[in-house]
Formats: structure tokens, sequence, C-alpha cells
């Protein structure tokens, strides 16, 4: 039998509670007018509008999908969300306010907005981890198995595994026995399994119906999880002619023009703000540091892969001693050949501010894949299938791989790399103005925080 699914109730109560926050701060505007706040007509008028938003807010929802939240989904990737809808909202909240007879929101409508936005930011966002906590606590987990294995489900074993906030607990079933659904069927049942994990190799089509006509008869959600290597999924779309499903070539965000100016237009402001504020004091004493810590040159140019593959020379401090080894090897734990100063600049990704340069001249961006060494995207463009999908962008100064802990160049590297790649393929389809600047407010986080993975 399976166990009480509480996560189906969690929607409809996060939308109460945001509706009644949204009547809180109407409420508490409306009666600080204590000259109109008695008469009927006003509160007839104010109930409509308060009506009029909160239906404004649950509609919005439908396009933003903000309460179409997996329990999978990073803060980053929520945070979007978030800010986007609350966004649009108190846009909405601003035009009623200049549209209506009502005195009190014409005369407090920023305030009412300012108020909305940080109350529902910090409420949704409390709300987020205290979901996580209670996952992590083993409050609302989801019952999980694999029933094959190759390098594509080994990385979101090794994913699930780690993120105990996603709430999933991972039941084994013996290899052995993969073939006998008999004793499949009887697994599920003894365990309660919400979802079977399929890699999409490894399967002859008979058994793989059969499987998934008994996981349909036992309730048994089946995902099925595409290898890593080999197939270009992320490139594709489901599209239909008439009723016919068909795969479709993919068109990403930055495809289209309109996206294409607006995230060039940031890069020049983004780059010139931080030159001309941050990096016109902070270069010299930089320069100072490393010229007294070692010999050589401040700066450190090497070549990069860069948009549709077009090698560029990318600029960086320099942080090791000079060497000939540094277009032949990557960095390596207790690297000696990085100085003191270099470890701080690694440390802190201060390293990485002359790449402002290369984003004024249209070589790299402010956010997008990180460029890594000619070598390692020789090396790893034969090894794993998507992995030119990073070249559809221009490279970032930060990432959202990044951001996400996915740097450095040390432990695992292949299955590091195959993570990597699903985060920069993810970007490059999934791109929004909003999710640019999450992941800037992140990066600033980690340089005032020092970033454990940089190396």
């Amino acid at each position: 039998m399976q166990k009480i699914r509480y996560s189906r109730y969690f929607k409809i109560s996060f939308i109460l509670l945001d509706v009644l926050v949204i009547a809180g701060v109407f409420l508490f505007f409306f009666l600080r007018n204590n000259t109109i706040a008695f008469e009927a007509q006003v509160w007839e008028q104010n109930l409509l509008s308060l009506i009029l938003l909160s239906l404004y807010w649950i509609l919005l929802s439908g396009r933003t999908k903000l309460y179409s939240i997996a329990r999978n989904i990073t803060y980053t990737i929520y945070l979007e969300r978030l800010v986007t809808h609350i966004s649009i909202f108190i846009f909405g909240v601003i035009l009623l306010a200049k549209v209506s007879n009502n005195d009190f929101l014409k005369q407090d409508r920023f305030l009412i907005a300012v108020s909305l936005f940080f109350l529902l930011f910090i409420i949704k966002s409390l709300v987020f981890f205290s979901l996580k906590y209670l996952r992590v606590r083993g409050v609302n987990y989801r019952n999980i198995m694999f029933l094959n294995e190759d390098s594509a489900t080994e990385i979101l074993r090794n994913i699930l595994t780690q993120r105990k906030d996603y709430g999933f607990k991972i039941f084994e079933f013996p290899a052995t026995e993969r073939f006998d659904l008999g004793k499949l069927v009887q697994f599920w049942k003894e365990k309660e399994i919400h979802t079977m994990y399929l890699s999409t190799n490894g399967f002859e089509n008979n058994e793989e119906y059969e499987i998934y006509r008994l996981a349909e008869m036992h309730k048994v959600r089946i995902s099925l999880i595409p290898s890593i290597v080999k197939n270009n999924f992320f490139q594709y779309d489901l599209g239909y002619i008439e009723m016919q499903p068909v795969l479709i070539r993919s068109k990403f965000p930055l495809d289209y023009l309109t996206n294409l100016t607006i995230k060039r237009t940031i890069d020049i402001v983004f780059s010139l703000f931080i030159l001309l504020f941050v990096c016109s004091w902070l270069f010299p004493i930089i320069a100072v540091l490393i010229k007294s810590g070692s010999k050589g040159p401040v700066f450190f140019l090497q070549k990069r892969y860069g948009y549709h593959d077009e090698v560029f020379e990318c600029f960086k401090f320099r942080t090791m001693c000079v060497n000939g080894e540094c277009t032949q090897r990557t960095t390596a734990e207790n690297d000696t050949r990085i100085t003191k100063i270099g470890k701080f600049l690694r440390k802190t990704s201060l390293d990485e501010l002359p790449q402002f340069l290369n984003v004024l001249r249209g070589e790299m961006s402010v956010v997008g894949p990180r460029p890594h060494m000619l070598l390692v995207d020789d090396f790893y463009k034969l090894k794993i299938g998507r992995y030119s999908i990073r070249s559809l962008v221009k490279p970032g100064v930060t990432g959202l791989a990044q951001v996400n802990g996915l740097r450095g160049d040390m432990g695992d590297m292949d299955i590091k790399m195959q993570k990597r790649i699903l985060a920069d393929a993810f970007y490059v389809k999934n791109w929004s103005l909003s999710l640019d600047l999450i992941i800037i407010f992140k990066t600033i986080f980690l340089v005032i925080g020092g970033d454990k993975n940089a190396n």
C-alpha cells in the first residue's frame, strides 16, 4: 500500500499563504488611511482590487511555474522563478494603482510594491529552505530505485545520495534478479517504490515494454535517464504535426536577436561598471602583490575556445610561477606552481577579474559556460556527446556550474566534467535575464566568502 504523499497538499497551502500575505499588506496600507477606512463604498472597491490582484498572482504562476516546483530543484533556479514572478506581479500592482480610483493605492503604491517584494521573497525563501530541512530530517521523502547502471545513472545516483534535501530514499534491487519481473513487482510493493529510474541503454524492446506495462499496472512511475555520452536530447524538443509527436530541433533563447541584444547590453554595462569602479583601484594593488611574490608578468594570457569554437586569448592574473607546463597540465591538489598570492586570488576568484576586458571586447559574456584549456576541450569533446553545446553561447566569467560547486580540477574529473556539461547545457537551453542576475549575485557571495572548490 502506497504511503500518503503530502506533496500534493503543499501547492494549495503555498497558494493560500501567498494570498494571505498579499491581503495582509494590502489591508495594512488600507487601514493606515483612517479618513476613508470605514466608508462602505471604499471597502467594496478595495476588496475588488484585492480579489483581482490575488487572481492575477495565481494566474501568473501558471506562466512562471512558481508552484510547479520539483523536489530536486536548486535554489538558483527557484530564485530565478521567484524573482521573475514577484517582479511581474509588482508591475501589475503599480499598474492597477495607476488606473485605480483608490486614493491609498495611488499614494502608497511604491511602498506597497517594495513591501510585497521583500515579504514574499523572504517568506517563500524560508518556506523553501524549511521544506528542504524537513526532507533532510527524513520527512516527506520519496522511495526510488535504479534498475540498470551506466555512467548516466551513476551521476544521478551520486547527486541524489549527496543531496539529502531533495528527499529521495534509494532502495537497492539486486542486479542478479533484474530480469525476474515477479521479484521486481514484489520489491515495488515491499519498498513502496514511487519512481524507478531506467537508463535508455541496456534493454531489449520486449523486456522494456513488459516493465512499462507492469509499472503502469502497479502505479510505479518510470523516469528515463538519457546517456550522457551518446544522446543529444538537449538539442531537441517534442513537437506535434497535428496529433503526431515529432522531435524538432531546439531553438535556444539566445538564438533570438532580442535576447542576444539584452544580454550583450548587460555585458557592456556591467563590465564597464566593474572595470571603472572596482578594477581601476584593485588592479594596481593586485599587480604589486603578484610582482612582489614572484618574478614574471602580472597578466597571464591563455588561448581558449569561445563562441562557435573560435579561439581567443583569455586574460587572467598570473597565479603561478612562470613555467612551461601551463598549456599541457591542469592544476593539481597542492600544486607547487601556485604562488602564495596566487592561492588567495584563486580562492576568491579575483584572478578572473581581467576577463571583464574579454567581455568588453565581445569575446566573453559575464555569465556563460566557463572556458577550459584547449587540451581539456579537445579531450572531452571526443568523450561527451553534447560537449559542443557550450559553444552555442559565449563563455562566461562565471556560470551556472561554478555557482553550484562544479569547478576545480581535482577529484574524478570525468564525472565532474559530465556534471558541468549538464549544467552548461541546462543554461544554454533555459537562459533568461533573471537567471543571469541570480548567478551574478551568487558569484558575488562566493567571492566574498571564498569558494572551497576553487584551486
